[in-house]
């Protein structure tokens, strides 16, 4: 397994979010409406696993001290081998050298693993923000990033 960095633009990054979105739809029955398409001012990276992206997550710059962790996936196959603990760890690095302090995050209501993750992780729960205000569906989480000693 190889955790890498890749652009926007890179088609696998495409076929990963187009599978979360469909798995996404299906889960929350349509009742959720959020559609999301990928962002050039992402940085993302994915899991390789067997010469493909099994798994993707990005970090989006909302202000100079916070990122935003967005896009996390992991094919069906590859769960319950902890690669979505590791690319957030991975992607927590990544916010850290890009200056960040904290990282934010949402989540849906109706995703148990994805909450499970996050609060196991350390990330605490905080008031819906940005584009996700009045979205009854979604949790919002942050983390401050620790600094090496």
């Amino acid at each position: 397994m190889l955790i890498e960095s890749r652009p926007a633009t890179d088609p696998e990054i495409d076929a990963l979010v187009a599978a979360q979105q469909c798995e996404l739809r299906e889960a929350d029955g349509g009742l959720d409406g959020q559609a999301t398409v990928t962002h050039d001012d992402i940085r993302y990276l994915v899991v390789v696993a067997d010469v493909r992206a099994v798994a993707c997550g990005g970090i989006q710059a909302l202000d100079a001290d916070t990122g935003e962790v967005k896009r996390m996936y992991v094919r069906p196959a590859y769960r319950g081998r902890g690669l979505a603990r590791q690319l957030l760890i991975a992607l927590e690095e990544l916010a850290f050298q890009e200056g960040h302090a904290e990282v934010r995050l949402e989540t849906g209501t109706y995703l148990p693993a994805a909450l499970g993750l996050y609060t196991s992780s350390g990330y605490e729960p905080i008031p819906v923000y940005g584009e996700y205000v009045g979205n009854p569906y979604s949790v919002c989480f942050a983390k401050r990033l620790r600094v090496p000693a």
